[in-house]
């Protein structure tokens, strides 16, 4: 199909991993050994090389291969496949090639099937339970919270009804909280905890697909999730001082477990990479000015990532909304690419990859087909044309495809089809 090339049939993926053998069998498992190839900047990306040694990992099939070498900044042949998030359950199953309604009594097995049949090389967030809060026209039964039309937020038995009661649960309860939280740390305790999920997390997957970070490294973050939009930005505008001292001490606790992180990334050779996931823009821009921003939050989430930026980890962040004004200050702070852009809400692509990290080096930027306009409303066509213009604009090492965030129900099959043919093009292919 156009660009596409021919149909796609899932037991093609089996001859385009080189493994030789069913989905789920392996050849070998990844050992644990220092990743990377090289130093310096000749090979990859300047100040990443030298944390990641060729003796580390044994890299054994050519997806992960492909992942890895993207993450470093390497020249590769194909453009490597993020991992596809659907919620349709009749999706899931028909790309996995099983029966109807197999995926919620076997929701895991289905889940890595389907990953494994569209290609996928890297996965950094696992979600096979996920689709299980979904129906055919998205969320059942979910409860109502403080960000989803809850009629009142009750937290330790305080009404969160005024800017005012924001600040009295933040300084009698939540404050005490964080620094309880410092003075129980124990870095040694939660670097086995971050191996032991992620190694757990990579046995799963199994060697075809590279398993990178997400939702281990800590920063400070808008606390509109537990308090409400209305309330808690009230309190942001009038009681600044004491978003500060919330911030300050979240960072204080994000110091604690990023160090820890960071030892983890070096003493498990996890791949350099770590999604951070943190909603603070809408399609007008940011939820907060960006200038408070300025003077309340990036000092505090600077200091905190550190420790991973000594280490060699690349860090990159989820875009929802309008973010632009917030790219070059995340860039400034060492971000050094970003992934879920929402086209249509002004984040502007082409500029964003042309943009450089603070250390004069192309992004890596996880580019996906629109999950809010053209998979949804579009047809396969435009699927085709807005994965040629991603691989247009896109930089040159540092690519990866998939989709823009989730895709929800209702989706018409043959735009994943679409989907799924294109990014198995551009991963054989590359650009040529």
């Amino acid at each position: 199909m156009g660009a596409a090339g021919a149909g796609w049939e899932p037991d093609e993926f089996l001859d385009r991993t080189g493994l030789g053998a069913p989905v789920g069998r392996h050849r070998e498992p990844l050992t644990p050994d220092p990743w990377g190839q090289g130093s310096g900047r000749r090979n990859g990306r300047r100040g990443c090389d030298q944390h990641w040694r060729p003796e580390r990992v044994r890299i054994v099939t050519r997806t992960a291969q492909l992942a890895l070498d993207t993450i470093l900044g390497k020249p590769s042949a194909g453009i490597p496949t993020f991992f596809l998030h659907l919620m349709e359950h009749a999706q899931l199953e028909r790309l996995a090639g099983v029966q109807q309604g197999v995926y919620r009594c076997r929701p895991d097995e289905v889940y890595l099937a389907c990953q494994r049949a569209v290609g996928v090389c890297l996965l950094d967030q696992y979600l096979a339970d996920n689709p299980l809060t979904m129906g055919d026209r998205g969320y059942e039964g979910r409860e109502r919270g403080a960000t989803t039309g809850a009629e009142e937020i009750v937290l330790e038995g305080l009404p969160i009804d005024s800017p005012e009661a924001v600040v009295e649960h933040l300084e009698r309860i939540e404050f005490p909280r964080l620094q309880a939280q410092l003075t129980a740390f124990d870095e040694d305790e939660r670097v086995a905890e971050i191996l032991a999920q992620e190694t757990a997390l990579q046995e799963r997957l199994g060697p075809t697909i590279l398993k990178s970070g997400h939702g281990f490294v800590s920063f400070p973050a808008l606390a509109y999730s537990a308090y409400g939009y209305a309330q808690y930005f009230s309190a942001y505008a009038l009681y600044p001082e004491v978003m500060d001292r919330h911030f300050a001490l979240q960072a204080d606790v994000a110091l604690r477990h990023n160090r820890a992180a960071a030892r983890a990334y070096q003493e498990g050779s996890l791949p350099p990479l770590h999604r951070l996931d943190h909603d603070m823009a809408d399609s007008r821009g940011t939820l907060a000015d960006v200038r408070s921003l300025d003077r309340l939050w990036f000092p505090h989430f600077a200091r905190c990532l550190e420790p991973l930026l000594r280490a060699g980890v690349r860090l990159i962040w989820h875009c929802d909304g309008n973010l632009m004004a917030m790219v070059p200050r995340l860039l400034e702070v060492g971000i050094v690419g970003f992934q879920g852009f929402q086209y249509e809400d002004g984040m502007d692509y082409p500029a964003i990859c042309g943009m450089r990290t603070r250390e004069g080096d192309e992004l890596t930027i996880v580019a996906g087909v629109s999950v809010t306009r053209t998979l949804p409303f579009g047809t396969p066509a435009h699927v085709r044309e807005e994965l040629s213009w991603l691989v247009e604009h896109g930089p040159r090492t540092g690519l990866l495809l998939g989709a823009s965030s989730s895709v929800t129900p209702g989706v018409p099959w043959e735009n994943i089809e679409a989907l799924v043919e294109g990014l198995q093009h551009y991963q054989r292919h590359g650009r040529g």
